[in-house]
């Protein structure tokens, strides 16, 4: 799983937010609220992103929809996988990381580890 760059992250982030396909010119017309972006620089890291594997294209008319092959959640799981397996000891890792979550975060987590059936009721 590779880090997504700040574009890529953009244009994902608006098709995870909206949770439908969508052209473009409306992630153009989001990205430019905050920002300025170039039409054909969005156009060239959205075809990167279909080629890459992380959006799915159907034509329509003769634009492009998008839509995202993988949950905003599966992104951060990977990221976390990921980021687990840098470390020379996993557990380590893994402890340091579980320290430092909220309360919330903890029983979050407890109730995932159940859900999973990894945690005994």
């Amino acid at each position: 799983m590779r880090w997504l760059g700040e574009l890529e992250a953009e244009i994902l982030d608006c098709l995870w937010k909206w949770g439908r396909p969508a052209t473009v010119r409306e992630v153009v017309d989001d990205i430019n609220t905050r920002r300025p972006a170039a039409y054909s620089t969005v156009m060239t890291v959205a075809t990167i992103l279909y080629n890459k594997g992380w959006l799915t294209r159907e034509k329509q008319g003769r634009a492009w929809l998008y839509t995202p092959v993988r949950s905003r959640e599966a992104y951060s799981a990977a990221l976390m996988e990921d980021a687990l397996g840098a470390s020379e000891d996993r557990p380590a890792a893994l402890a340091y990381f579980v320290e430092r979550m909220t309360d919330e975060e903890v029983a979050a987590l407890r109730e995932a580890l159940r859900a999973a059936g990894r945690l005994a009721e």
